[in-house]
């Protein structure tokens, strides 16, 4: 398998705000702007694999400025990094101010996917490769975010065995 840069990766997704977009506040719904973010990244990972992805992982999301209604979002993603069957993508977002021009970063993230067979099983991955200076500087730290969220996954895993699917505080005789 053929090593590939980060750029082949690279999906833009640029969309108009409006109404049943925002909040009572005015502003684009978080849940929203994460549903942008997943597609985008989605797509940047299908196009570096060329297999169908599944989604493992979203690191947190930070809502860093708000998305107006009126203003335009446009989402950028790009593989960063690549395990056996695995990929790390790099997402950001960045809101306009389509009148005044104005545009400001609204959140970055970093989404996990990896590649599945016709089987629903993962399978490899061709390796990335950065070529500018921030492309290598994501590249380099990588692993230690892929330890991080192997850590937060164990810990996600504790959770769920204490938690369980019952609600113990529900009386189920109601």
């Amino acid at each position: 398998m053929e090593s590939k840069p980060c750029r082949e990766s690279l999906a833009i997704k640029t969309s108009h705000v409006l109404p049943p977009d925002t909040n009572n506040h005015g502003t684009l719904f978080g849940g929203k702007l994460m549903a942008h973010i997943d597609d985008v990244a989605a797509i940047a990972a299908v196009r570096h694999a060329r297999q169908p992805v599944v989604t493992a992982s979203t690191d947190s999301v930070d809502f860093l400025a708000p998305v107006r209604e009126g203003d335009s979002i446009c989402v950028e993603a790009f593989v960063t990094w690549t395990h056996k069957t695995s990929m790390e993508v790099f997402i950001k977002a960045v809101t306009e101010n389509l009148l005044t021009g104005d545009r400001k970063i609204c959140t970055t993230a970093f989404s996990t996917f990896v590649a599945i067979d016709d089987n629903g099983k993962p399978t490899s991955v061709p390796e990335v490769y950065p070529e500018t200076d921030q492309e290598k500087k994501l590249h380099e730290s990588a692993p230690e975010r892929a330890e991080q969220r192997k850590q937060r996954r164990e810990h996600s895993k504790e959770m769920a065995a204490t938690f369980g699917t019952e609600y113990p505080w529900i009386d189920n005789a109601t």
